[in-house]
């Protein structure tokens, strides 16, 4: 009985010595930004929650734009204001350009892709074929009748559920669509049929002088880089990954938000009418002269940025910023939901409104921080040039070609966390014929 006593006592006294060591630790947070006092072991963990850019977003305007946490026992900063975005992505991207990977990663894939992969020669190489050979604008000018071909499918599956009274859940369109135009400008195939639930893969890959493989595979012959064919396969995925979830998750978004304000849709509806005709296909030239639908979906970017947490970053060194540390080794992350409805940068920061973005030059591509939802700095998605016109097309498209009404009355407007912001329930709503 003596030594279970004993033990008990030991165990109590080594359990409060390992607290009293952490918190007396957790005190020692001289040159810090500020941020809240984390437990023992598992740090600030429970304060993230289900959805972590909202209690983050939530803690910063406790602690500021630029914070301190301790996520297990990981030391981590979040900015959440433009100007500390700027700081991290451009001021200092010399010092925040590796990234860091939390999550296992299925085949090694933070090894080889280009999201993942600290900036090296391989990095430069892979980033090189992308800005030079994939997104140049002569060469997604070249294969614009595959987007134009892909729409006029989409269009052609609307048309059958609005002949048949059917709702189409958005979400999924856009996924089939944004799909086969990536793999229609990489492989030359569809990948997905829309009609066909259990066709999701085709067995012979076309051959085309003007799709990414035939490109990339000239690349490997020619030995101009120092890459071969499993770089080749990461890049692929990294391109079907962002590029896909972007377009259909944005543009699930913006429908949405587009069925929610009326008003907002009316006037994209009238723009779209009185530069094209109404019920006439969109070309990509047009969209220059679309200002209102390039405002919604920059709105829709600020609110709904499809990642809203950017790719976490590793300090390399010491670095004081805004007249804290950031030591080395810290996990720094770049809360873009949390810019994009920060009070400070935006009048009615909560509610969609395109007007704003008529009266401002405030674009998506980088330089202005309080809209980055593709990131900034060298690290800056280079897959947004497609991504953009993908998106245009899609948008413009379905709102050109049919009047929507809502399957279910009751607009559900929650978000469901993942690496990406997805809508928690499918938007779904059925055709009318204009």
């Amino acid at each position: 009985m003596d030594l279970l006593i004993s033990c008990i006592l030991w165990l109590l006294f080594t359990l409060v010595w390992v607290m009293a060591l952490s918190f007396i630790s957790s005190g020692r947070r001289k040159g810090l930004p500020p941020g809240p006092r984390p437990y023992p072991v598992i740090g600030n963990l429970l304060e993230l929650g289900g959805k972590p850019h909202k209690s983050l977003a939530k803690l910063a305007k406790i602690h500021g734009p630029i914070m301190s946490l301790r996520l297990g026992q990981v030391t981590t900063v979040v900015v959440s204001s433009p100007s500390m975005a700027k700081t991290i992505l451009k001021e200092h991207d010399s010092l925040f350009c590796v990234p860091e990977s939390i999550l296992s990663q299925p085949y090694q894939h933070h090894e080889f892709s280009l999201v993942w992969l600290p900036v090296s020669p391989l990095w430069r190489s892979l980033r090189k074929i992308c800005n030079m050979h994939i997104f140049t604008n002569q060469k997604l000018d070249d294969n614009q009748d595959l987007r134009r071909k892909k729409i006029k499918g989409l269009l052609a599956y609307v048309e059958e559920n609005c002949s048949a009274g059917k709702a189409i859940d958005f979400g999924q369109a856009a996924f089939n669509t944004s799909l086969n135009l990536l793999s229609n400008t990489i492989f030359s195939i569809d990948l997905v049929d829309p009609n066909d639930k259990d066709k999701n893969m085709v067995a012979v890959l076309a051959s085309n002088p003007k799709d990414m493989l035939d490109t990339l595979l000239n690349i490997i012959q020619d030995k101009s880089v120092e890459i071969d064919i499993k770089h080749i396969k990461h890049l692929f995925a990294d391109l079907f990954i962002a590029g896909n979830d972007t377009t259909s998750i944005t543009m699930e978004w913006a429908m949405t938000e587009l069925l929610h304000n009326p008003e907002a849709l009316s006037k994209a509806k009238l723009e779209l009418e009185q530069t094209v005709g109404k019920g006439n296909p969109i070309e990509e030239s047009d969209i220059i002269r679309l200002p209102y639908l390039q405002a919604v979906v920059k709105e829709t970017f600020r609110l709904h940025p499809p990642v809203p947490l950017l790719i976490p970053r590793k300090a390399l060194e010491d670095i004081e910023i805004a007249g804290f540390t950031v030591p080395k080794g810290a996990r720094v992350f770049v809360n873009v939901w949390a810019i994009g409805r920060d009070e400070s940068t935006w009048d009615n920061p909560h509610t969609f409104i395109p007007e704003r973005f008529l009266r401002s030059n405030v674009d998506f591509k980088g330089q202005n921080f309080e809209l980055i939802p593709f990131g900034a700095g060298r690290r800056i998605c280079p897959g947004l040039p497609l991504a953009i016109r993908m998106l245009y097309l899609m948008l413009g498209s379905l709102i050109n070609s049919f009047d929507w009404k809502l399957e279910d009355e009751n607009m559900d407007m929650e978000e469901k966390f993942g690496i990406t912001i997805m809508k928690a329930q499918p938007l779904r709503a059925v055709p009318v014929v204009i």
